[in-house]
């Protein structure tokens, strides 16, 4: 055999070998591209999206911490930031700045836009319609504007209220309580209905006197009428909006006690906070979420309860509570599910 020869042999060997190596190979290659693939799948798959509009901050230890607590913890269930991505707007008291950032979430594909207030009706009636596969949701009403995408929810804030009233009544040594209450509409004027209703409820003849300051935000207004009451007589206080920090300041001052709303205030003052009404949103959210997964944006409107577990009652662990007083709060709650209760709120 010539060396053109050996070489035309040693080349075609060459090509025998290496292909028989590609062959051995491909295998583990084929094996290597499904998880590939996957992880490619996993990267595209896009979150969930919510956007939130809220009044004041998500700190406020009120409303809208409540709604924003209650985001956090349905985005944990649904398994983190990877399955759902929450945006906020906070601070939103102008309605036009809000109205605005609606708008801009709205058409930035977010597939949920929440409202979080009733001041911000009118803008998502106007809004809505232009974006008809994205769900919005206001409160607290419930009122949908028999729109297709629009979800409405609401508290029974006079429930929590009335067993904050009881409490409230068995407490008071003077027998005179302040309320500290900011606009006389939505949840507010349920809760303090309630709470005036529990607390002559448990004892007739029970001095309760109410102030509204006209504000959700005026926190020096809200500390101006706690002082009023204190100097009135009042040992109890309670009010409800993100502007009581200022009541709240005044109660702990004055070693008057002070029943909390819509969040848990005992960390503003837990030497004299003895109970909060807590809104859990997320038995609202969780329904709104499994509809917008089958294809329904809107249309139903949801409220939060003692029954459902959307209204919740934190005692704060540092106070003392009288076993008797603590048990007149429990015969309250459980006969505000039964029916055996029911809290005027006309």
């Amino acid at each position: 055999m010539n060396k053109k020869n050996l070489l035309v042999v040693l080349v075609l060997a060459l090509a025998l070998v290496l292909s028989a190596c590609g062959g051995a190979a491909a295998p583990e290659e084929v094996m290597e591209e499904k998880p590939m693939e996957e992880e490619a799948m996993d990267e595209m798959a896009e979150p969930f999206k919510v956007a939130i509009i809220m009044p004041s901050s998500i700190t406020d230890l009120a409303f809208s911490q409540s709604m924003f607590d209650a985001l956090l913890a349905v985005q944990e269930e649904m398994g983190g930031e990877k399955a759902m991505e929450i945006v906020y707007s906070e601070g939103m008291f102008v309605v036009d700045d809000a109205a605005a950032a609606i708008r801009d979430y709205a058409s930035e594909g977010f597939n949920l836009v929440i409202a979080h207030g009733s001041q911000y009706g009118s803008s998502l009636q106007e809004i809505a319609p232009d974006f008809p596969e994205t769900s919005f949701a206001w409160g607290t009403t419930l009122n949908t504007f028999d729109m297709d995408n629009i979800f409405a929810y609401e508290a029974d804030a006079h429930e929590g209220g009335y067993v904050n009233g009881v409490i409230a009544a068995s407490l008071s040594e003077t027998g005179v309580i302040g309320v500290v209450g900011p606009i006389e509409a939505g949840d507010a004027a349920l809760y303090v209905k309630g709470f005036v209703a529990g607390a002559e409820a448990t004892n007739p003849d029970i001095t309760v006197n109410v102030n509204w300051i006209g504000s959700f935000s005026d926190v020096a207004l809200a500390s101006e009428a706690a002082n009023t009451h204190v100097a009135a007589g009042a040992d109890v206080l309670t009010g409800t909006a993100q502007m009581v920090v200022g009541a709240v300041g005044v109660a702990e001052e004055n070693g008057a006690l002070w029943f909390g709303t819509q969040a848990s205030q005992t960390s503003l003052a837990p030497d004299v906070v003895v109970a909060n009404q807590v809104y859990d949103w997320s038995v609202a959210l969780d329904e709104m979420l499994a509809l917008i997964a089958e294809g329904t944006y809107g249309g139903e409107a949801y409220t939060i309860t003692l029954e459902n577990g959307g209204l919740l009652m934190d005692y704060n662990g540092g106070y003392e509570l009288p076993e008797d007083v603590k048990a007149a709060a429990d015969a309250a709650v459980a006969g505000i599910i039964d029916g055996s209760i029911v809290v005027p709120v006309e």
